[in-house]
């Protein structure tokens, strides 16, 4: 179940990553198609009108982004994502679709997981003091979640001294334990690779910037404007999917406490319930 969660969502992560991509790289070559048309004309005119079409050539980007800035959120999204590089913002998106789809599939796993426990540990402890283990065997398997396991887990050695029931329940613990952690070590890759690859953006974007002074001779802002650009929007969308994920997983651990003080609870009342079945006998 939790493997198919998994696949489902990260296949409708990845058709979006992708989706995304393709446009933002279809928009950036229509961006420079328009661009050789604009200089083509430039030289087929006379040099006050290739002035005049150059300045309308360097204006065109900022209109561009303008316009695409008032069609909605998305198309903000999809021109920041063209003038942060489509090769490193894809990384970045990539990383933040991937630790979601982590993130997803644990928050699905741990809400199914968690159980009212007061009212298993009653009906377990009616059963056992009517001399019905095995029905309380039944709720035990009827029931899902860890919590529900442990205590079959205990229930299999009613019979044995109460040290062997101990310790069979602390040591199937510590396996749905690590069950319900499993997945968070990539969560944390995530939200460790998301920035890094916005400050790996920043350093090519400043090299960029370099490269054109070399180039140019000179520096003026115009120059450097573009490597400058693609450094800080690289950095912010790390940082920002780095975030997002932080907030999840907090709140994914914070679930995991939960559920592992009620396994912690709940072994404990089932160690006193057959203790006390035991004293009534």
């Amino acid at each position: 179940m939790n493997r198919l969660i998994t696949r489902v969502v990260f296949s409708l992560s990845l058709i979006f990553i992708f989706t995304i991509t393709a446009t933002a790289q279809g928009d950036t070559v229509s961006v420079r198609t328009e661009q050789k048309t604009s200089q083509a004309d430039v030289a087929e005119t006379d040099s006050t009108a290739a002035d005049t079409a150059m300045t309308a050539f360097s204006e065109a980007p900022e209109d561009y982004a303008a316009a695409t800035d008032n069609g909605g959120l998305y198309k903000s999204i999809k021109v920041k994502f063209i003038e942060g590089n489509v090769g490193f913002m894809s990384l970045v998106a990539l990383a933040l679709i991937i630790g979601l789809t982590f993130c997803i599939e644990r928050i699905i796993y741990l809400s199914l997981s968690e159980i009212n426990t007061r009212k298993l540990l009653e009906d377990i402890e009616a059963k056992i003091m009517d001399g019905d283990v095995d029905g309380a065997k039944s709720i035990c398997r009827e029931t899902r979640g860890p919590v529900a396991s442990i205590c079959y887990q205990g229930l299999m050695r009613t019979d044995e001294p109460m040290e062997n029931i101990e310790r069979s329940i602390v040591s199937y613990g510590s396996v749905q334990s690590a069950n319900l952690e499993k997945g968070c070590t990539w969560i944390t890759l995530c939200i460790a690779i998301a920035p890094s690859l916005g400050f790996l953006g920043t350093v090519v974007g400043m090299v960029m910037a370099f490269e054109q002074i070399q180039t140019a001779g000179d520096i003026s802002p115009t120059i450097v404007a573009a490597g400058m650009k693609v450094a800080l929007i690289t950095t912010i969308f790390g940082i920002i999917a780095a975030l997002i994920l932080q907030v999840f997983y907090n709140y994914i651990l914070t679930k995991i406490e939960h559920i592992t003080t009620q396994m912690e609870e709940a072994a404990i009342s089932l160690l006193d319930i057959i203790m006390k079945s035991r004293q009534a006998r």
